[in-house]
């Protein structure tokens, strides 16, 4: 495959128990934070010659860590938790490029969404891989 071929895994609207931020009591309280993700992964991984899971990225156990994750205690930043989700995908040396957007609604009145995305490419993937940040545990 050629430089140009690429293969990326797409997760959408997975939505998160999480409890994230504080709110005073007039505030708009969030109903639901949903997850985006595409991860850059080899072609290689989605061409294959034959139909066996051993060819191909199991995304299953890094949903669960996200799962895990999302649910591990109090963030006071929808930051903190993008943070811990990159180095969790990270953690996959498969993995080759993340994107992550993460969004909550509403913010207003009933409506409206707001999120925040993270876009992290071959070389800054494999900076934060190399940091081997922790990701399991209690809430850092």
């Amino acid at each position: 495959m050629n430089q140009a071929s690429t293969a990326v895994i797409e997760l959408r609207d997975l939505q998160l128990t999480t409890n994230i931020g504080t709110y005073g009591p007039k505030d708009t309280q969030p109903d639901a934070h949903l997850l985006d993700l595409t991860l850059g992964i080899s072609v290689k991984q989605v061409v294959i010659t034959h139909d066996d899971m051993s060819q191909v990225f199991d995304y299953d156990p890094l949903i669960v860590e996200i799962e895990r994750l999302a649910a591990d205690g109090h963030y006071e930043t929808q930051e903190r938790l993008i943070t811990r989700i990159a180095a969790a995908c990270a953690a996959y040396p498969a993995i080759q490029r993340i994107e992550i957007c993460l969004r909550k609604s509403p913010v207003r009145s009933g409506s409206g969404s707001l999120g925040l995305r993270l876009a992290l490419d071959e070389v800054a993937t494999e900076a934060l891989r190399s940091q081997q940040p922790e990701t399991r545990g209690v809430n850092p």
